[in-house]
Parts: structure tokens; sequence; C-alpha cells
């Protein structure tokens, strides 16, 4: 199979693109549980196959529009989830059996399970957490410099090593509970036993430019990568690039897939947008640059943020 390339064609309608991307992205880390599922798992693991299961939906997207829904207009993890869903009810080699299953112990709520599967031709249920997640590395912090707790997400309330603390000490284990058990017997109707688990956290972690930072521990070696910079350093970065640069100002949800090139702005008009953001203490922003060079075109991701970034930081698990 090729290597992941964050630029998603030929497919033109914007939640192909998005799930184009989420079957091939790398996770950012890897954990001790079993990873996600790849596309041998998912029946997608030729270039035929794949393919064939992406043209019939940008082809034919009602579906797909109908099952993500609300969620547009939602939280990113949300919609994330969402594709996962899609994607689990409808690749060749899996079966969606059940999603968001509320685990209660005497009427209060521990916590959900995200989803529940079948790989064919496995009968064992396959219990599958995800998390999409962009997180910009700090040179000074907690820990080393190879710390979890360095890489923040954009609005500073969370990190990577709390995450990482989330889904091994709660997310996975709350699976092999008694009460989680029972509710999966309740739902699939049957009682299971060997549960599989997998994790599946794709996203893109961020280096700060002109700062030399390694990357944090357990990262995967083809994590996707960008980098951040305050919006003082701007007009120095920008000059760095070639210039028929041409960028996109990415919003959420659709921070997954890079938008195709019809869809891209002149650096001066992003430039214009990012004054008047800036001007008013926005909130960090994340850029999809298509850089043109002699011989060779390349896509980069970058986080713009304010001069005093980060007003905050999240303390290290405990």
């Amino acid at each position: 199979m090729p290597p992941f390339r964050d630029d998603i064609r030929p497919w033109r309608h914007a939640l192909v693109r998005d799930l184009a991307w989420l079957v091939q992205a790398p996770d950012l880390i890897a954990l001790p549980s079993s990873g996600r599922p790849d596309r041998h798992c998912l029946g997608l693991e030729s270039d035929d196959a794949l393919t064939d299961y992406l043209s019939h939906l940008d082809d034919a997207p009602e579906d797909l529009e109908r099952y993500v829904g609300a969620a547009l207009e939602g939280r990113m993890g949300h919609y994330h989830e969402r594709l996962w869903q899609f994607l689990l009810d409808t690749a060749p080699h899996t079966r969606l059996l059940a999603h968001n299953l509320p685990v209660l112990q005497e009427r209060r709520t521990l916590g959900e399970l995200d989803l529940i599967y079948a790989e064919s031709p496995d009968p064992v249920p396959v219990h599958l957490e995800v998390a999409i997640k962009y997180y910009l590395g700090l040179t000074e912090g907690p820990g080393d410099d190879d710390d979890q707790a360095r890489w923040v997400g954009p609005g500073g309330l969370d990190s990577l090593a709390l995450k990482r603390h989330h889904l091994e000490h709660h997310q996975l284990p709350l699976a092999q509970r008694p009460v989680a058990q029972q509710a999966l017997a309740e739902r699939l109707g049957a009682p299971v036993t060997g549960l599989r688990q997998r994790l599946a956290m794709p996203g893109v972690l961020f280096y700060p430019w002109r700062a030399e930072l390694p990357a944090p521990r357990d990262a995967t070696p083809d994590h996707l990568r960008g980098h951040w910079l305050t919006w003082r350093d701007w007009s120095r970065w920008r000059a760095s690039l070639p210039g028929q640069a041409l960028g996109a100002w990415l919003c959420k949800p659709h921070w997954l897939a890079l938008p195709p090139r019809s869809q891209l702005s002149t650096l001066p008009t992003l430039e214009h947008r990012l004054r008047l953001h800036f001007a008013r203490g926005g909130a960090p922003v994340q850029l999809g640059l298509h850089l043109e060079h002699a011989s060779s075109a390349a896509w980069q991701r970058v986080f713009i943020v304010d001069d005093a970034w980060p007003h905050r930081l999240p303390l290290p698990p405990s």
C-alpha cells in the first residue's frame, strides 16, 4: 500500500474526503492495546477495493450525509465518531453492533463504550475506542523534552498525557467491568466472552517553528506533523515560503482531509483575515498550505496562535 498522503484525491465530496483521510491516517501514539482496524480488517486492503468503496460514496453521498447528519454542527469528536460508525457499518469486512453504549451502576453513568463491531470472519466482538487529536508541542513545560504532557490542545484544556491516561486507565478497562459486560450482553442478546479491544487516535502533532523538540514518547514513526507559531512570527515565517503558496483556513469539523486546490486562497488574502482575527484576540487558527516549489509541491499544516499563547496549561495526570 502507498504511504499516506495528506492531499486526498480525487474525491470531491467533503464527507468522502474526510472518510478517505480517516481510513488511511496513522495514529499519533502506539499503546499496548491492539491498534486501529486497518484496511485489511475493513476489507479495503487493496487500492482497487478502497477506490471502489469511496467512488460509490462520492457518486452517491446521500447515505453518508444522512448518517452524519447533525454531527456536522457539533463537536469534532462527535463528527469523528459518526464517520467511524458509518465506516464500520458499510466496509466489506465489518459490521457495527453498537455505539455509545452507556455503562451504568446503580443509575450512575460510569461512561460509554464508543463502538462495538464484528470483524469477518471472527465471531468475537471488538470494542473500539476512538479519539481525534491535534496537539501543539511546548519547548518548556512539565517533565522531560519528550514528555507527553508537553503536547497540549489549542485551547489549553487537554494534553496528550491526559488523553492517554484516560484511555488506558478508564475507557479501555471500563469494558472489562461486570456492569459493562452485562450492558453488552443486553445490547447484543448474548453473553460476550473474549471481547477484543482496539484503539484509534489519528490527528496531527504540531512542532514549534524555529525550535527543536523531539517527538513525544510512544509517538508512531509515521504520525502526521505540522508546525505552530505565534502571530508575531507570521511575517518571518511567510517570507520563508515559496511565492506561489496557497492556503485554506480550516474550520471544524473539517480538520481531517485538506481541501481541494480549487478552494484555496492566496497568502495575502489569508493574512488579511488573520490580522483581523488576532486584532480581536482570536483563538488559534489551523491553516492548510499548498507549497509549490520549482520541481515539486507539498502540503503543510500550521497553527497560528496569539502572542500570549498558551494562556493555561493542563496539569499532568496524577
